[in-house]
């Protein structure tokens, strides 16, 4: 894949003119590719995506088959405007104008009817499709300079961990003809949020980053439940049907009272230790233990949990959802042979959190019941 390295600038050092041309030619280079058919990996706010035309059947297949993605997983699609989701959707409630107004740009995606235009293969043979517009400066560049729908999963290998820095997209499709818009890591770190809005009662298929408190102003009728996996009205949403999130190691997941569920991390740690098995101690708190020191990981921050910071609940959720995908991947690269979680309560962000941990997990100890 090659590779093509944007500059990045901030508020207290902002791109040169030249910077931001070379910015802008690597882009229409990636558009050029695009509107021949090629796959272009690049960032969005949650994950890097694998992108190709939506309109075009072949550019999808060929999504499909680098990622060895089954054809009845439905894919989402990326508008780089509000007023191009008349291009990919044929109607939709009054309630979308309010959402959109709202939460676009943004790490929400809307099951609505599909037009015709849009690739079967997109939405599975679905008669829905599910669209965002995502918040980040090189994807936008990229949709308003190709001026195409593109349909675009994570960019890693189908069951795999999603990737949110350019070297995790590597990992995986180091050898793919294809180019890849390399921007640094990702800000959000877990997938958009999924809300269908395409049946009688609003749905969210997956949680993300707009938590269900951010939605429910906007919705009467929102379905109180995710779907259980399997359910019909989940098949309309991307990563619901099969495994994903998985890292090459078993991954243990902990949940309960805080000091019940530390205490049986150690104790199961030092029992795998015994077994001659490298071991990974993924904490969603700043905690220390001396006997297990050199095995933890602070989910919050990648910094050892002793010299974590002081953070607000809220914050560390986010930093933990940023880090999420990359502690896994790090836990692999450091050829872990067990991966031990600690969970986060089920509320706000930490609704998506637990759904990608679940989702990981060999098995989930719960240690309240």
């Amino acid at each position: 894949m090659q590779v093509f390295t944007l500059y990045q600038g901030s508020s207290t050092a902002p791109l040169s003119r030249m910077q931001k041309a070379c910015n802008f030619v690597r882009i229409q280079q990636a558009a050029t590719l695009l509107g021949q058919g090629d796959l272009v990996a690049f960032p969005t706010e949650t994950v890097y995506g694998l992108g190709a035309n939506a309109f075009s059947d072949e550019a999808v297949a060929r999504i499909f088959a680098a990622k060895g993605r089954p054809s009845d997983n439905p894919l989402i699609v990326h508008i780089g405007e509000k007023e191009d989701l008349r291009r990919v959707a044929i109607s939709w409630p009054a309630t979308v104008d309010a959402l959109i107004n709202r939460f676009w740009p943004g790490p929400l995606t809307l099951v609505l009817p599909r037009r015709p235009d849009i690739s079967p293969l997109v939405s599975a043979g679905l008669t829905t499709v599910a669209v965002r517009m995502p918040d980040h400066p090189v994807a936008l560049d990229l949709l308003r300079a190709c001026g195409l729908p593109l349909a675009a999963p994570s960019a890693n290998r189908s069951g795999r961990i999603s990737p949110t820095r350019p070297e995790h997209v590597l990992e995986d499709f180091e050898n793919l003809q294809g180019m890849l818009l390399a921007a640094g890591p990702c800000r959000v770190g877990v997938e958009s949020t999924v809300l269908d809005l395409s049946g009688p009662q609003a749905a969210i298929l997956r949680p993300g980053a707009v938590t269900r408190e951010m939605l429910s102003p906007y919705l009467a009728n929102l379905r109180e439940e995710i779907p259980a996996e399997g359910e019909q009205l989940s098949l309309h949403s991307p990563g619901t049907r099969y495994n994903h999130y998985a890292p090459k190691a078993p991954l243990y997941l902990y949940l309960g009272p805080r000091e019940d569920v530390l205490q049986r991390m150690i104790r199961d740690a030092d029992m795998w230790q015994r077994t001659h098995r490298k071991v990974a101690v993924l904490l969603s708190e700043p905690v220390f233990d001396s006997s297990i020191a050199e095995m933890v990981l602070d989910m919050a921050d990648l910094k050892p949990a002793g010299t974590a910071l002081e953070l607000s609940d809220e914050e560390r959720l986010r930093r933990i959802a940023a880090n999420l995908f990359a502690a896994l991947r790090n836990s692999d690269a450091e050829k872990a042979g067990i991966i031990l979680v600690q969970g986060v309560p089920s509320e706000g962000l930490g609704e998506a959190i637990m759904n990608r941990l679940r989702r990981a997990a060999r098995e989930v100890f719960d240690l309240s019941t």
